[in-house]
């Protein structure tokens, strides 16, 4: 089955293009792209369209590979042996598997979203590279080796907060996502207010892109911010006129001080 986008995600020809490459190759897709842009629920979006479940591994900067992997309770293995509770000599009983082992496991093909790889350490994408590779991983402790029964459609996001290695580079399929442009913006806009009224929706646009072009700001608002832009506006009863005056409620679209003092 090709992905070619849900009534929920505008996804370009390009970008459903890749995530096809993608499913038929077997390889990771790996997307960047500024927060804001849909990295993260693109992989939502693909399971939805083709029918698998989705599994998230949300990276943070303590996160390790082998987390994904699985974990072996070495504690609750500690305590069972204090006080006599069951088995402690089946290893397995202590073994749990991560989001990874579950895909790998899985009775059906599914998508696994590993978001934000880029906030973890430099390590954890080099440790990863055997599994997303060969789509297998050992446990040490049981002997044991486990073989994904079903490759998965592996989504990998990045902010770009750090370059990821060329060898965990290689083994991707890689797509950034522009920022959209307006007309684009229009269209993801009426998914979520499909009842907006057309001139609010045009002047706030061209405010918010006015916004953007500003150079010296720190964080330009993203999609995300706009959306809560446009809600707090039709929740305010602000009006399209008002626009023309005025950038109403800022602080919905900006979230760092320096950048109040804005001026288009």
């Amino acid at each position: 089955m090709k992905y070619k986008g849900t009534k929920d995600y505008i996804a370009s020809q390009d970008l459903t293009d890749v995530v096809n490459v993608s499913l038929a190759i077997g390889r990771p897709l790996l997307i960047k792209g500024e927060p804001g842009t849909g990295k993260t629920v693109l992989a939502s979006s693909v399971a939805q369209a083709i029918g698998r479940p989705l599994l998230t591994w949300n990276v943070k900067s303590t996160t390790k590979a082998q987390e994904g992997l699985y974990n072996y309770d070495t504690v609750q293995r500690l305590n069972d042996s204090r006080f006599g509770e069951g088995n402690v000599r089946d290893i397995k009983r202590y073994i749990k598997l991560g989001k990874m082992g579950e895909a790998f496991t899985s009775s059906e093909p599914v998508v696994l979203l590993i978001d934000e790889v880029d906030k973890a350490d430099l390590e954890f994408p080099n440790d990863l590279l055997t599994e997303l590779d060969e789509m297998r991983f050992s446990i040490p402790e049981t002997g044991e080796e486990i073989k994904a029964r079903h490759c998965p459609l592996v989504v990998i996001t990045s902010n770009s907060e750090k370059e990821l290695p060329d060898a965990f580079l290689r083994r991707c399929v890689f797509y950034y996502i522009e920022f959209p442009d307006i007309e684009m913006m229009k269209q993801i806009v009426k998914v979520h207010f499909p009842d907006i009224e057309k001139t609010l929706l045009e002047n706030a646009l061209r405010r918010f892109y006015q916004i953007r072009a500003q150079t010296h700001l720190r964080k330009p608002p993203s999609t995300s911010e706009l959306i809560d832009w446009l809600h707090a506006l039709m929740a305010m009863g602000v009006g399209a006129q008002d626009l023309l005056k005025d950038i109403p409620l800022l602080g919905c679209l900006i979230k760092k001080d320096e950048d109040m003092k804005i001026r288009v």
